[in-house]
């Protein structure tokens, strides 16, 4: 042979090239073994934490473990009042006239009774900065008070401990420019009459 290398006799110098070769693939196939068993543990500890034996076993045997969603019926309330037995008065609270009149004949043409139309009381004269108020005995809270707010929305609601009667009051205040559009009113008061059923939710297991 020529060039750097020269043999001689019966024997051949060590070649460490392929040597480190077999190192090499030696290395990389015991990389992989060692890759694949930890994905594989790593699988298997995955599906002991997420149920997924639940699963499998539910599949085999046609159970069905999910959880429905069922409407429940609304818890039983009080019936709201219809407009044509809810009384009430129409005070004007703002320096603009007239208002009490025409608020209340709107009113009136959607089924409410009509008590007092006139100012407000020097209590909540000038006072009311929002559209109105609406003031009512203890025992209106859940019942006329919420039928009247269908007709003006936004009016803040309070009752009054003391107050005799079943009638309350519509006070107009200083952000009041008309009553809700007669469509919108009857939309909210049948909302308010007929709420949706709230949902629940049941494990079929």
């Amino acid at each position: 042979m020529g060039g750097k290398y020269r043999i001689t006799g019966n024997k051949y110098p060590k070649m460490r090239r392929p040597r480190r070769r077999g190192r090499l693939v030696v290395l990389t196939v015991a990389s992989v073994v060692v890759l694949g068993v930890g994905g594989w543990g790593t699988l298997q500890l995955i599906d002991v934490f997420t149920g997924g034996g639940r699963e499998a076993s539910a599949a085999g045997d046609g159970t069905d473990c999910g959880v429905t969603t069922k409407a429940s019926p609304s818890p039983s309330a009080k019936p709201l009042p219809q407009p044509r037995t809810i009384t009430v008065n129409v005070l004007n609270a703002t320096t603009r006239g007239g208002l009490a009149k025409k608020t209340a004949d709107e009113l009136k043409k959607r089924g409410f009774k009509i008590g007092e139309v006139g100012n407000a009381t020097k209590q909540y004269d000038k006072k009311v900065k929002g559209t109105g108020l609406l003031l009512g005995p203890a025992a209106a809270l859940d019942t006329s008070l919420p039928v009247l707010g269908t007709q003006l929305p936004g009016a803040e609601r309070r009752t009054e401990a003391a107050r005799k009667g079943a009638a309350v009051d519509l006070v107009i205040g200083d952000g009041f420019k008309a009553l809700a559009k007669k469509p919108d009113a009857d939309r909210a008061l049948t909302a308010l009459a007929r709420p949706e059923p709230a949902p629940k939710s049941k494990k079929g297991c």
